[in-house]
């Protein structure tokens, strides 16, 4: 319920239960000012995130097989199957690593990719222009930081729910292992979220939804086959692996993979290797964030 809805409609100024414009000062029953008016519980970014929230509980079932039978598949299919072939006794593809345990913790993080690319995207040009939802937000004391921040709330939950299902089925198939298995969960929803705002950027920004062709077909795509994911960045060629050192997912794929196989494997990361793969994951998502705010309130503020 709105500041608005609260207030009631034959209240007068200066009667009791006024509520002031602009979030101000409320009048108590002798007529003084009661101080500043108690700020709402649940408004502002949580009633944003209410309201993803209440539709994703409408639609889950929809989700399930992008979000969790999708990459599972993968892990059957590239993991075990591809990597039956390729691993022969003591001896694996990758030098002291299973393939199918090279392949999951790959696929956590990319997942968190495209889940953060489907909730950032047509969800967002929908809420702009075709169900005008940012409009009837914003006709309320919410702002457009508020409209923001509440959906990049609901994409960190649904980050977490992928990502933590995932690493769940691959600790109990024994694709990944160690209790710091659990720490690729946050790993991959920070890289998730290193997506999720600049993309929340760019959909804002644009007027038809066919740029969502480009970004899926020249970058998304490429991202997940040429950051790590399947296969050694090492093993591309050298314009190739500039490419993927660029892409947030070679730097998510780096912490999920140390952090899933655990400090005995061949790819754990010294300490300084971890900071710059977190603190290059934090730009993304800060400079995302920013720039994120300042589209929306170009697009929606006139």
């Amino acid at each position: 319920m709105s500041r608005a809805d609260e207030q009631s409609p034959t209240a007068q100024p200066g009667s009791p239960g006024e509520v002031a414009p602009g979030g101000g000062s409320a009048v108590d029953g002798t007529g003084r000012e009661a101080g500043p008016a108690p700020r709402l519980a649940g408004g502002g970014w949580r009633a944003v995130f209410g309201y993803w929230f209440a539709v994703y509980k409408r639609i889950w079932r929809s989700t399930v097989i992008s979000s969790f039978l999708a990459p599972l598949l993968y892990l059957a299919g590239m993991g075990y199957g591809l990597g039956a072939l390729i691993d022969s006794g003591d001896r694996t593809a990758v030098p002291g690593v299973p393939y199918v345990a090279f392949v999951a913790t790959g696929l956590v993080a990319a997942q968190a990719m495209m889940t953060a690319s489907a909730e950032t995207t047509y969800n967002v040009f929908g809420a702009i222009k075709w169900l005008h939802t940012y409009d009837a937000m914003l006709v309320t004391p919410l702002r457009v930081v508020d409209l923001v921040r509440g959906h990049l709330v609901y994409v960190l939950m649904r980050l977490t729910l992928v990502a933590g299902v995932f690493v769940g089925v691959a600790l109990a198939l024994r694709a990944m292992d160690g209790p710091l298995a659990l720490a690729a969960v946050p790993a991959a929803v920070l890289g998730g979220l290193a997506f999720a705002t600049p993309i929340y950027a760019f959909s804002a920004t644009i007027d038809s939804e066919q740029g969502f062709n480009v970004l899926q077909r020249f970058i998304i795509m490429p991202l997940f086959l040429f950051s790590g994911t399947f296969f050694p960045l090492t093993q591309l060629p050298v314009a190739l692996q500039v490419f993927g050192w660029v892409s947030p997912l070679t730097h998510t794929v780096a912490l999920t993979r140390a952090l899933g196989l655990g400090t005995d494997s061949a790819l754990w990361l010294e300490p300084w290797r971890f900071a710059v793969h977190l603190a290059y994951l934090v730009l993304w998502a800060g400079v995302g964030y920013l720039l994120a705010v300042r589209g929306l309130r170009r697009r929606m503020v006139v």
